[in-house]
């Protein structure tokens, strides 16, 4: 699997390479959790996210379907005591109906074949009157081009399944039938847009 053989080197990307847009995705996220927060998180990588919302939480579940990225997450926050790191596929996840108060999908939905099917597991197992925080990177200019990001990731064996700009991701969430979408932007080499959603009661099966 691409993510299991690039695990060892992704946090040069978080760290080094996208840092000022990372820095700025930490913070947006930080504000978005509160102290009794019981977070689920898919797709944590190697952890970034999942050290922010454990300072800020009662309990994060970090989940990944790429292990060797769940064994880095694991070593990265192995100072923090409220995690749990467990192996989960997004678009089947383990947990029961309206289980967490804010659940977190960071940089998949353009990755995935059916981000559909994701989000409607997402919305499942959030609570009633909890929320979606779905962050994913802007790589497609205004123009319509795709960008040196996203060519030179799908050289290395990473399928972008979609590409997207604020506005179009912002329209994908309307799409399925959020009508409360709020985008927060963070700025740097390869820009991130965070989705921001309450959970939506009722089905959307059919989109």
């Amino acid at each position: 699997m691409f993510w299991d053989n690039v695990a060892w080197v992704y946090d040069i990307f978080v760290n080094v390479i996208n840092r000022r847009t990372h820095q700025q995705l930490k913070q947006i996220i930080a504000e978005l959790i509160n102290r009794n927060d019981n977070v689920l998180e898919c797709a944590c990588g190697t952890g970034m996210l999942t050290e922010v919302m454990a300072q800020k939480c009662m309990h994060v579940t970090a989940t990944d379907y790429a292990e060797k990225m769940l064994k880095r997450a694991e070593q990265n926050c192995r100072a923090y005591s409220n995690i749990t790191f467990e192996p989960a596929d997004i678009t089947a996840l383990p947990y029961p109906d309206n289980t967490f108060d804010k659940v977190a999908a960071g940089n998949v939905i353009h990755l995935l074949d059916e981000p559909m099917k994701a989000l409607r597991e997402l919305n499942r197992v959030c609570r009633s009157g909890g929320t979606l925080i779905i962050p994913t990177y802007m790589n497609k200019a205004e123009s319509g081009t795709d960008s040196g990001f996203s060519k030179a990731v799908g050289k290395a064996g990473a399928d972008f399944k979609r590409q997207f700009t604020s506005r179009t991701y912002k329209q994908f969430f309307l799409d399925a039938g959020y009508s409360d979408v709020q985008i927060y932007e963070a700025q740097g080499r390869i820009p991130c847009a965070v989705a921001v959603m309450t959970k939506q009661e009722e089905s959307h099966e059919g989109n």
